[in-house]
């Protein structure tokens, strides 16, 4: 399933964001979900995504992170501390804690607590700088991945990843290991848009390349390609979680469907609307926007999330 801020829909099974640019101006007026970031729409009321009762993820995970490229120490905490913050109750809200807690009125998801697993650093271009699809699986494959364990694949700004910015902004599907292939293990990949695409997926903290052209906001960890990163991060574990292996909860056709975060793209505050975000916190030190509050006092900009309770795509603020 792929995600895009302005798209967001993996190769094989897109769960899809982006749509077509050619008609975004179209989608603006008529469809039902936003493009990330990007965000066509708010999604007209009512929003429902059935259960297809399949396998959902529950239980304790970790997440195991796999920089592939040149990522700082400051980035790579950024991200880190992210993973860390979804199960840190100890954070008042809201917090990227009780962001993370809408997953668990999936039923029969519960509760699934991530943590933070196995950090790998490739800054030596292992496979290249240019990749495709079947590369990201074997650099999932290298974080020696399990049942209780899913493995996002970060790449840099330099590296050229097949379909990014075109059509996604990173994508979320399973694999096979174990003997005979018997264990399914579900992994991600994300790009970091700081040089390639940031109108598309690092809105808002970038001007969108279509629709609104309203003013970039100013990004809560002061870097445009992490703190978009962390946004297609975000979309793409609470989507993986509610619709591991393509037969949990969506809306729309298998191929391309509209999951958790990705049918609710674009909103990040109440009142949200083509262009506009939402109504958000503003930290008054740095005039950064954001929503939700992490470890180490970190702050971060989180997606709205579908709420199968109320029906509704569910901004923390």
């Amino acid at each position: 399933m792929s995600y895009s801020a302005m798209a967001f829909s993996p190769a094989p099974r897109p769960s899809s964001m982006l749509l077509f640019l050619s008609l975004l101006h179209l989608l603006a007026l008529q469809s039902s979900a936003i493009v990330p970031r990007m965000l066509f729409l708010v999604p007209q009321q009512p929003l429902v995504l059935n259960y297809h009762k399949g396998a959902l993820l529950k239980g304790n995970y970790s997440l195991n992170l796999l920089f592939y490229g040149r990522f700082s120490p400051a980035q790579r905490s950024i991200v880190a501390d992210f993973v860390r913050s979804l199960s840190a109750t100890s954070v008042r809200p809201p917090s990227v804690a009780s962001w993370w807690s809408t997953t668990f009125l999936y039923s029969p998801v519960g509760t699934i607590r991530l943590s933070l697993g196995r950090v790998f650093l490739d800054d030596a271009y292992s496979l290249g700088k240019s990749l495709a699809h079947s590369d990201l699986v074997t650099l999932a494959a290298r974080a020696a991945p399990h049942r209780s364990s899913i493995t996002a694949v970060l790449t840099a700004p330099e590296v050229l990843v097949d379909g990014f910015c075109v059509s996604r902004c990173g994508f979320h599907d399973y694999a096979r290991a174990g003997r005979r292939g018997r264990s399914r293990y579900a992994y991600l990949w994300v790009g970091n848009p700081a040089t390639q695409c940031p109108g598309e997926c690092a809105w808002p903290f970038a001007k969108p390349i279509y629709g609104p052209q309203t003013r970039p906001l100013v990004p809560p960890n002061g870097d445009v390609g992490v703190d978009g990163l962390i946004i297609s991060l975000a979309t793409l574990l609470a989507d993986t979680v509610t619709n591991p292996y393509g037969d949990g909860y969506f809306q729309g056709p298998p191929t391309m469907p509209n999951e958790a975060v990705t049918s609710c793209t674009g909103i990040f505050g109440a009142g949200a609307f083509p262009g506009y975000p939402g109504n958000l916190l503003v930290d008054p030190t740095t005039g950064a926007y954001y929503n939700s509050l992490g470890l180490a006092g970190r702050k971060y900009l989180l997606p709205a999330m579908w709420d199968p309770k109320t029906k509704q795509c569910k901004p923390l603020v």
